[in-house]
């Protein structure tokens, strides 16, 4: 079936996603991609949008504040893959057992190529899925998981809750703010994914890059000289002044 007909099944602004499903590649989301033949660990994410009241969402979670690793970090569902599993299974496995999705309420569309974080060596495919039949999530567990964010594409596309995120060491990446209050940062990884999604889907509106956020202290604490640099290869960002 071809990109067209098939995208032709969802709303409009949707059809756009399956469409670039289908099309995009690694370098239009990042220059980091596994080495051939390099030992990596599996890992997935789920990419999930639904329909909301205010059109279209992204199911998004945030880690808990007091978490040793990335605390307070905004990413999408998923983890390590499994023995035996695909990154499709891995990516539902995992956003049931952190906010309970029922993984039959999903349909998924396709999968965006193998994205590569040198730091901790992680393969992570970002398995993109439909919500068709939304479903009841609710956070696991309080440990792991400190909030559940259905961010609005048209507030994430907002240029006013646009922002450059800057770590302590200097490093900056683009971000978003989300939530009620437009408090919570999502920036690395997951921001640098949706950003250059919007990109590659001509969705970006110009916004002020000179608007620079630095990150909160919770999203800080305990951190390793080692996680200060797997946060900086998350996505590629800019080296800092020297």
């Amino acid at each position: 079936m071809s990109a067209g007909r098939r995208a032709s099944s969802y709303p409009g602004w949707m059809g756009e996603v399956v469409d670039a499903v289908d099309t995009i590649e690694a370098g239009d989301l990042t220059r980091f991609v596994p080495p051939e033949g390099a030992d990596t660990r599996a890992g997935a994410v789920l990419v999930l949008f639904g329909e909301g009241p205010r059109g279209g969402e992204v199911l998004l979670t945030e880690r808990a504040h007091d978490m040793r690793s990335h605390p307070g970090q905004v990413s999408f569902p998923g983890g390590s893959l499994d023995l035996g599993e695909t990154v499709v299974q891995a990516a539902l496995r995992e956003a049931e057992e952190e906010i309970g999705l029922a993984p039959g309420s999903v349909e998924v569309v396709g999968c965006l190529p193998e994205l590569w974080l040198p730091p901790s060596n992680f393969a992570v495919t970002p398995v993109v899925g439909w919500w068709r039949e939304p479903s009841a999530v609710s956070i696991v567990s309080r440990a792991e998981v400190h909030a559940i964010h259905h961010a609005v594409i048209e507030d994430l596309l907002d240029p006013d809750n646009r922002i450059t995120v800057r770590h302590p060491n200097g490093y900056t990446s683009p971000g978003f703010l989300i939530g009620p209050e437009r408090d919570v940062i999502l920036w690395g990884f997951t921001g640098g994914i949706i950003a250059r999604l919007f990109d590659y889907l001509g969705w970006t509106r110009p916004w002020d890059p000179a608007r620079v956020r630095d990150l909160p202290p919770y999203m800080l604490q305990g951190e390793s000289p080692t996680q200060r640099n797997a946060r900086a290869g998350m996505l590629d960002i800019e080296e800092p002044d020297r």
